[in-house]
């Protein structure tokens, strides 16, 4: 008999927002939680950009339309704090203290509940309570600098700051408490930011730079794409492939499916000085088969060739579904449907 998810039993409330928050409810929802969301009775969701029932964020969660703004409207959002465990908001900083809502009179009330507290900057200094989104914390925190060609740099999506800085610093910051309430029976608060979750993310590089091994310059580095055999080449159908031939029996892997071991010798694969004439030679054969081609003849060696895909092409791939890493979501309009992740 198949055990049941790990939060089964555990009952959160979100409180309406976008992108992190309901992406950390969508987790404690995957997780076995029981998510109601709280939003005010003129629900913008995400505006004329995504119709309802294609927010993939909210699916299975319990809707309540509550105004916080008016007295009942709390007490609304108070009789579901009573029989609730976990609560998570992302509004700025003093939001939730001025609807009446100060989070250490709510543990007065609710003394086992976990609060989960989100904000873009963090609580203090002078960003506090500017508005932002993920490309403004990458390039505060650092990170925007060094993703890019020499010339400048690229905007990722927001898969950095958001989600997986921000939203899984406040679920391991939340999941903490919980683990905390379960051995001295009180909860308590979890207060993160999307800066400090994407700064969070960055120590090994800290280290890189103070050990010599990083430098300021982008694509002037080992993961970063300025290795011949760790970055993305174009192939004869403009398509892409990926390389990440990193250790050295990889690398001669990589020779040897791309057929080139008899031409570039593996043992200078760390010598800056071959890198150029390596990379143009490596560009030059990749470019002369389709994508699939070389994902075919590298499927069976270690070389750490990938084919480039796009969402849906990995939402169709074997691997992935044989991992169960996508479903398939019916939707209103009849026959419709799409794969996301689980």
């Amino acid at each position: 008999m198949e055990a049941p998810p790990p939060l089964t039993g555990l009952k959160v409330i979100e409180l309406h927002a976008i992108g992190p928050v309901p992406f950390a409810g969508m987790v404690l929802r995957q997780l076995g939680a029981s998510v109601t969301r709280v939003s005010p009775p003129n629900d913008p969701g995400l505006g004329v950009a995504m119709r309802p029932e294609y927010d993939l964020l909210n699916v299975d969660k319990d809707a309540r339309l509550i105004d916080l703004k008016d007295s009942s409207g709390r007490e609304q959002l108070l009789a579901l704090l009573t029989a609730a465990d976990v609560l998570i908001e992302g509004f700025r900083p003093g939001v939730l203290e001025r609807l009446g809502l100060d989070p250490a009179e709510l543990l007065q009330r609710c003394p086992r509940l976990v609060i989960g507290r989100f904000s873009g900057w963090g609580s203090a200094g002078p960003l506090a309570a500017r508005a932002g989104h993920d490309i403004n914390y990458l390039a505060i925190a650092g990170v925007l600098h060094a993703i890019g060609s020499r010339e400048e740099p690229v905007v990722p999506l927001n898969l950095i700051a958001d989600f997986g800085g921000g939203a899984m610093h406040l679920l391991l910051g939340v999941l903490a408490k919980l683990v905390a309430r379960s051995i001295n029976g009180a909860g308590g608060i979890a207060e993160t930011s999307i800066l400090a979750g994407t700064v969070g993310l960055t120590p090994m590089f800290y280290g890189l730079i103070a050990g010599g091994l990083w430098n300021l310059r982008r694509a002037n580095n080992l993961l970063d794409g300025a290795l011949p055999f760790y970055r993305v080449y174009r192939c004869a159908d403009e398509r892409f492939v990926a390389l990440g031939a990193l250790e050295p029996k990889f690398y001669a892997a990589l020779l040897e499916v791309l057929e080139l071991a008899g031409e570039l010798d593996h043992q200078r694969q760390y010598d800056p000085s071959s890198w150029t004439e390596t990379t143009a030679r490596i560009a030059a054969r990749i470019a002369e088969r389709t994508r699939d081609d070389w994902a075919e003849r590298a499927a069976t060696s270690d070389c750490c060739l990938s084919p480039v895909h796009d969402f849906a092409e990995a939402a169709r791939h074997p691997h992935n579904l044989a991992n169960g890493l996508f479903r398939d979501q019916p939707f209103a309009q009849p026959g419709t449907t799409i794969s996301f992740p689980q």
